[in-house]
């Protein structure tokens, strides 16, 4: 076919085209009739009908766009049924789809969100500011083995957490429960609550890094009503206590409090960009209830103290989940331990929280435990919690941990897990091993973290291995780079290889001579008969009587010295100095001081060569 034909084909097609469409001129508006004429030409029609396929091609390409970000928008699991991996049915999942959007703007209608109460102007303005969607991951088959860091005393350099993080895995945790209090690095009008050792952002960013390499989900522990007295020893935030001579407790009427509380979560999640839950702490609210508000609030409602509780948790869970929504909350549960399932189940507090238990005896009572599970069950949470502990119960001031009490411990929580099965419709999520570094802000300090290091070892191979039995030793010693491991003296024997052993060392020396040494040499008949507290008052004594046990008391001195100055550099690459100094001066200083007077007394004494006794 020649060129000449194709082109008068293409004309004689168009100009039927054209008779066409003027044959249709009475049934369209004189635009169509216009636009049908201008198409007279060839060259017109075809880029017309171009034009035509580009804006259906334009139409469909954004019709795509705003799907997919629809579909991104509600793909999270912003609220709570998917999180942690509870099981919904075909039609939770599609309310929680339909609402998820709404909930990230905080738009959901007060039914549906039981915590929302008015709020002053400049809150609200705080509240719209635009969620932060975090990554949500899938634990419904995992079982999670949390170890606790408690830094409101002793805190770690990262240096050691570098060291400390892989041990953890090894040993079979897979998350650390961390407890900033003031060595988290807050900022602006919360500057003042860090202490001058505080983390800083890049050191908390490399311990989150750190616990990702090992493998380790890091958990924020952030307390919101007892346990602020880092917070509340401040003048400036005196006026928020429950009750004005203690420090231990918010005031949950003043409106201030809330928005202290708000800022503490945010600066902390902020700084944790990842994680999956924060701890809110909210155990052992001392005093609540005896404040002058609490008390007007107590007389209008019954006098129902849960409620009175549940009310500032529920805003402190509902501006959580409405501005973190991939963020899911746990909270110690004592003071919901007598709050009744009806009053628990109206609260709407099950929506958005997970119990966890804590119980630190050797013995547990199984059967109390089993009741508390129960009615969390029936009040409608989700998944349980426990919490058990490997260092910092066993009294206020311990040196040493017992590691058969803290073994024990985790057997009879084994007990409380295996029978989970009677509570069908609540899940264990998982365990976190407690490791108290103080009772409160204000108390001394319990054992070092390398001291618990075996005990903890026995505890985590205990929970991975359903009991200490052979292959829990086994592999316990091997990790730890012992010999043995005796359980009734609590001892690691036979060299170590964990970070901290030195201190381990040296701390399980001082518990079991510093004392005995010192006490034994100042109750020795020759000194207390030569050289006693008198003779030292008025300085006198025979030489020949002293020269006697000279040698014994310039021995144990230097021994104590050189092994107390090694310990202080141990210390020292592990701990900042503040800590150093309080560990030293509570286990080391008061025996010590009396060794240092003895030798200083007898050298001056000794030169007087005899003279009678001062007046």
């Amino acid at each position: 076919m020649t060129e000449y034909t194709c082109v008068r084909r293409i004309e004689n097609y168009n100009r039927r085209l054209c008779i066409r469409s003027k044959q249709k001129t009475a049934t369209v508006s004189g635009a169509q009739a216009r636009s049908s004429e201008i198409m007279q030409g060839p060259r017109k029609a075809i880029l017309v009908r171009l034009i035509v396929f580009l804006l259906i091609v334009m139409a469909t390409m954004k019709w795509f766009s705003n799907s997919s970000v629809e579909e991104h928008v509600s793909e999270p699991d912003m609220f709570w049924g998917k999180r942690g991996g509870d099981v919904m049915s075909p039609e939770e999942e599609s309310k929680v789809q339909e609402e998820a959007p709404k909930h990230a703007e905080g738009e959901l209608e007060k039914p549906q969100e039981p915590w929302k109460q008015e709020e002053k102007p400049d809150q609200q303005q705080q509240d719209q500011e635009k969620p932060k969607l975090h990554p949500v991951k899938d634990f419904s088959s995992t079982q999670m083995r949390i170890v606790h860091l408690d830094l409101k005393g002793a805190a770690p350099k990262v240096s050691y957490l570098e060291q400390i993080f892989p041990l953890l895995f090894k040993l079979g945790a897979n998350g650390v429960l961390i407890e900033y209090e003031d060595m988290f690095s807050y900022s602006g009008d919360l500057e003042i609550l860090k202490s001058e050792n505080a983390y800083s952002v890049e050191d908390i960013e490399k311990i989150q890094h750190l616990a990702e390499l090992s493998k380790l989900e890091v958990i924020p522990l952030v307390q919101v009503f007892g346990h602020l007295e880092f917070v509340l020893k401040h003048e400036k935030y005196h006026a928020l206590r429950e009750v004005t001579k203690f420090p231990n407790s918010l005031n949950p009427h003043m409106p201030d409090s809330l928005l202290l509380v708000k800022g503490l979560i945010s600066q902390v999640l902020d700084r944790h960009p990842k994680a999956s839950w924060i701890h809110v702490g909210a155990d052992e609210v001392y005093h609540l209830g005896e404040g002058e508000e609490s008390k007007n609030w107590l007389n209008s409602n019954n006098g129902d103290k849960g409620k009175m509780f549940l009310n500032h948790m529920k805003k402190v869970g509902g501006f959580i989940v409405s501005k973190y929504p991939g963020v899911s909350l746990l909270m110690w549960d004592d003071m919901m331990r007598q709050i009744s399932v009806e009053i628990l189940e109206e609260s709407g507090i099950t929506l958005f929280a997970s119990p966890m238990i804590w119980d630190y005896s050797s013995q547990l009572n199984i059967e109390l435990i089993e009741t508390y599970i129960s009615n969390y069950a029936k009040a409608g949470f989700k998944t349980v919690w426990f919490a058990s502990s490997f260092k910092g119960a066993s009294g206020s001031a311990q040196i040493w941990t017992p590691i058969n009490q803290h073994m024990n411990n985790q057997l009879s929580w084994l007990k409380v897990i295996g029978a989970m099965e009677k509570h069908p419709s609540i899940r264990f999520q998982g365990i976190a091993l407690t490791g108290w570094q103080r009772y409160d802000h204000f108390s001394a300090l319990c054992e070092l973290f390398p001291v618990a290091v075996p005990a903890m070892a026995v505890c985590l191979q205990s929970l991975v291995h359903g009991g200490f039995n052979d292959e829990a030793r086994k592999q316990t010693l091997n990790i730890l780079g012992c010999n043995s491991i005796n359980l009734d003296k609590s001892f690691c024997e036979g060299g170590g290889a964990f970070a901290g052993y030195e201190i381990y060392q040296m701390v399980h020396h001082i518990k079991e001579n510093l004392k005995m040494e010192i006490d034994n040499l100042l109750q020795d008949g020759h000194i207390r008969g030569t050289f006693s507290r008198y003779h030292r008052k008025y300085r006198f004594a025979n030489p020949r009587n002293i020269e006697m046990f000279g040698d014994r008391v310039f021995k144990l001195h230097d021994n104590w010295e050189k092994l107390i100055q090694d310990l202080y550099i141990h210390m020292g690459n592990i701990y900042f100095p503040d800590t150093v100094e309080e560990w030293m001066e509570e286990n080391v200083y008061f025996y010590m001081d009396q060794l240092k007077e003895l030798v200083k007394d007898y050298k001056q004494i000794i030169q007087l060569n005899g003279r009678p006794k001062t007046s």
